[in-house]
C-alpha cells in the first residue's frame, strides 16, 4: 500500500546483520542493512534502508512523540497511457494524469475525490500517465514516492480533471487501517470459543503462522479471499475478518470435520452479518431458538448448526480438558461488557482470561 525507496548492493548481508549499518567507500552510513537474496537464488544481492526512509523514520518521532508511519492518499488509480481512454475524459493526448478507481470509504480523501477523476499534480508536481514523477536528473519514480515523504497530518494539493474541468483539492494524508492488520500491537490475537469451535482474527502474523513456511512464503499458500482481505482497507470503523480457526472435538460438534472447516471464513450467525468478532460473540450469547447457525468458508458458504443449550455445557467441558483460561481473550471481554452495558438486551457474561 506504500511505495518506499531501497537501495540493492552487491555485497553480502548474512544472517545477524541486519538493523546494522552500512557504509561507502567513503566511509558514510548510507543506510541500514535488512534483507538479502537467497544465497541459492544467487550470491552477494541484497538491500538496505537508504538514509531518506530513516530520516524519514526520526522526523517523525520527533514531531508526535511516537512513529505514525508513512501516510496514505487513500485512493486506487488506473494508468492513463491508452489515447482513446484519455480521449473518453476529455484529456489531450500529451496530457499526464493518471485515473481514479476506487476512494477507500474511511479516508479524508473520500470528501473530495471520487471514482473517475484523472490526478493531474500532487503538491505542484505532474504525474505521468504511466504513474510515475521526477525523481533525480533523467530518473523517474513511482507516484507514490511523493506520498511517502510526507508525513501523518499533513495536506496535500492536487489538481484532479473532473468532467472535463481542472479542480485544485486539498486533501488530509493519515494513516489508514488494514483490513487484516500486521498483528495487534503486542498484544494477544483476540479469540472466543464455543463448542469446540475457536474464532479469531484474521492478522498477517496469523496467516504467517497457518500458511508460511518459516513465515516467508505465506502469500503463495494462503487461500485468494485471504489474500484479497490482506490488501485491503477498513470500510467501516471497527471491520474485521472473522475465521472459524479450529474445531477441538467433543460431542456438540461431532460430523464437523476439523481438517475442513479450519480457517474458514465466518459470513453470518443466525443470519445476521458477522462485522467483527464482538458481532459473532454478542449474536451467539444473546440468541435466541434451539439452535445457533454460522456460514463459514472460503470457496462458498457452508451452514453449521449447534445445539444452543448443548454449546454452554460442551464448552465448559472443553476449557477444563484444555487446559484454557477462558472461554473469550480479556480485550473481547471487555468489550462485550461494555456492548451489553450499552444495549437493553441483558448483561452477556463470560469469563474473561486471567
Amino acid at each position: 500500500s506504500k511505495e518506499l525507496l531501497g537501495v540493492q548492493i552487491d555485497a553480502a548481508i548474512n544472517s545477524g546483520n541486519s538493523g546494522g549499518p552500512v557504509f561507502d567507500a567513503s566511509q558514510r552510513c548510507v543506510g541500514i542493512a535488512f534483507q538479502s537474496l537467497d544465497a541459492e537464488v544467487a550470491e552477494n544481492i541484497g538491500w538496505i534502508i537508504p538514509v531518506p526512509v530513516i530520516s524519514h523514520f526520526i522526523t517523525d518521532f520527533v514531531r508526535h512523540g511516537r512513529v505514525t508511519g508513512f501516510p496514505l492518499l487513500g485512493i486506487r488509480c488506473q494508468l492513463l497511457e491508452s489515447p482513446t481512454l484519455k480521449a473518453s475524459l476529455g484529456m489531450g493526448p500529451k496530457q499526464g494524469g493518471i485515473m481514479v478507481r476506487h476512494v477507500e470509504p474511511m479516508s479524508r480523501a473520500s470528501q473530495s475525490i471520487a471514482p473517475g477523476d484523472v490526478v493531474l499534480s500532487f503538491d505542484g508536481t505532474e504525474v505521468a500517465g504511466d504513474g510515475t514523477v521526477p525523481f533525480r536528473t533523467g530518473e523517474r519514480i513511482n507516484f507514490g514516492y511523493i506520498i511517502s515523504q510526507k508525513y501523518v497530518g499533513d495536506h496535500a494539493r492536487l489538481r484532479v480533471l473532473r468532467a472535463g474541468h481542472e479542480h485544485e483539492v486539498v486533501v488530509q494524508l493519515e494513516r489508514l487501517e488494514r483490513l487484516v492488520p500486521i498483528d495487534f500491537d503486542g498484544a494477544d490475537p483476540p479469540y472466543y470459543i464455543t463448542a469446540g469451535f475457536v474464532f479469531t482474527v484474521a492478522s498477517e502474523a496469523y496467516l504467517r503462522s497457518e500458511y508460511g513456511k518459516y513465515g516467508d512464503d505465506f502469500e503463495s499458500q494462503s487461500p485468494i479471499k485471504l489474500l484479497e482481505a490482506l490488501y485491503k482497507m477498513r470500510e467501516v470503523e471497527g471491520e474485521q475478518v472473522v475465521i472459524l480457526s479450529q474445531i477441538l472435538a467433543c460431542d456438540a460438534n461431532v460430523g464437523y470435520d476439523p481438517d475442513r472447516y479450519a480457517n474458514s471464513l465466518v459470513y453470518s450467525v443466525d443470519g445476521k452479518p458477522i462485522r467483527n468478532l464482538l458481532d459473532l460473540v454478542l449474536a451467539v450469547e444473546q440468541g435466541e431458538g434451539e439452535y445457533v447457525r454460522f456460514e463459514v468458508g472460503m470457496l462458498y458458504k457452508e451452514l453449521i448448526v449447534l445445539d444452543r443449550e448443548a454449546c454452554a455445557a460442551a464448552t465448559a467441558e472443553i476449557l477444563e480438558r484444555m487446559n484454557v483460561p477462558a472461554q473469550m481473550s480479556r480485550d473481547l471481554t471487555a468489550q462485550v461488557a461494555q456492548a451489553a452495558a450499552g444495549s437493553d438486551g441483558g448483561a452477556v457474561v463470560v469469563e474473561a482470561a486471567a
